[in-house]
């Protein structure tokens, strides 16, 4: 179900929006809106206490022009979500470093800094809206649904932003930190720190494989998704990387990994790679460093 053709009025003030569908008529079935409301806040792990906040969220911009021209310049639909989105992006921010500074008192405050813009970047947040299907339940007009705007990435972001800002409002911080915990920080913050003690560029191990590759002019590496697993809001994506096929042959594998998306999944490859490329240099130089031994003992 999406909550696309429905929008929420009320007096200022009030805290449960009434349901009107595209036309400004009341909704067929505001039994049906509710239960959308509810799949999103089972995902976000929290009841709200105002939905007119989530559904202020959910308001691109776009509709809330709309509204405004066919209600003769009044602001039927309660505005959009850019403000909202303004609040959230300081709110995430507070709590991604909150949770890292927590997390890792080890770490030096360039440490700190580097890793919470990985975190609270416009890809990362789209990620995250991805993964409690944010986009379904965008608010968008009528033309900008055809135009695909549901599925941009910069559109995904602003809107999770603007879901934190109203988590904030209703909640305070602990609900915006309990979902940071969980779809934020998780499997990608321990990517960040893998990738932090290693050296290598922070959330790009694939650039520095493929600068590994071509600095021993050893081919292109290239990724292939062999397998997906799990339900929608929990995918897991196996990915290989292979030397890219030349002149028939067909590319050395490299390695595989594992991810809830596929940028991931690509990533832990690439990483599993560098660790296996890195270490045949050391084995092969302990091996030598045996066999001259072995040649001085025979002499």
């Amino acid at each position: 179900m999406e909550l696309t053709r429905f929008i929420a009025c009320g007096a200022p003030g009030k805290h449960a929006p009434r349901f009107f569908n595209s036309q400004g008529k009341p909704a067929a079935n505001e039994v049906i809106v509710q239960a959308v409301l509810a799949e999103l806040e089972k995902a976000l792990g929290h009841r709200f206490a105002r939905p007119d906040l989530l559904v202020r969220a959910l308001t691109h911009r776009s509709l809330a022009h709309e509204h405004q021209q066919e209600n003769g310049g009044s602001d039927a639909a309660g505005g959009d979500n850019e403000r909202l989105e303004f609040l959230g992006d300081a709110v995430l921010g507070l709590a991604v470093a909150e949770a890292l500074f927590e997390a890792h008192p080890e770490w030096r405050e360039g440490e700190l800094t580097r890793v919470r813009a990985q975190l609270v970047s416009r890809l990362h947040m789209a990620e995250v809206a991805g993964a409690v299907d944010l986009g379904r339940h965008l608010r968008l007009s009528k033309g900008e649904e055809r135009g695909g705007l549901r599925r941009k990435s910069t559109v995904l972001s602003n809107t999770m932003e603007a879901v934190m800002g109203a988590l904030f409002l209703d909640g305070g911080l602990e609900p915006v930190r309990a979902f940071v915990r969980r779809r934020v920080m998780g499997e990608t913050a321990e990517q960040l720190a893998r990738e932090l003690r290693s050296g290598a560029a922070l959330g790009n191990y694939k650039s520095a494989l493929q600068e590994h590759l071509q600095a021993e002019r050893a081919g292109t590496p290239v990724y292939r998704v062999k397998s997906e697993s799990g339900p929608d809001h929990r995918k897991r994506f196996l990915v290989e990387v292979r030397l890219k096929a030349e002149a028939g042959e067909p590319g050395k594998p490299l390695a595989r990994g594992l991810g809830s998306t596929k940028k991931l999944a690509e990533q832990d490859a690439a990483r599993r790679a560098l660790e296996k490329l890195s270490a045949a240099p050391k084995a092969a130089r302990k091996h030598s460093a045996e066999d001259a031994r072995e040649d001085e003992a025979d002499v």
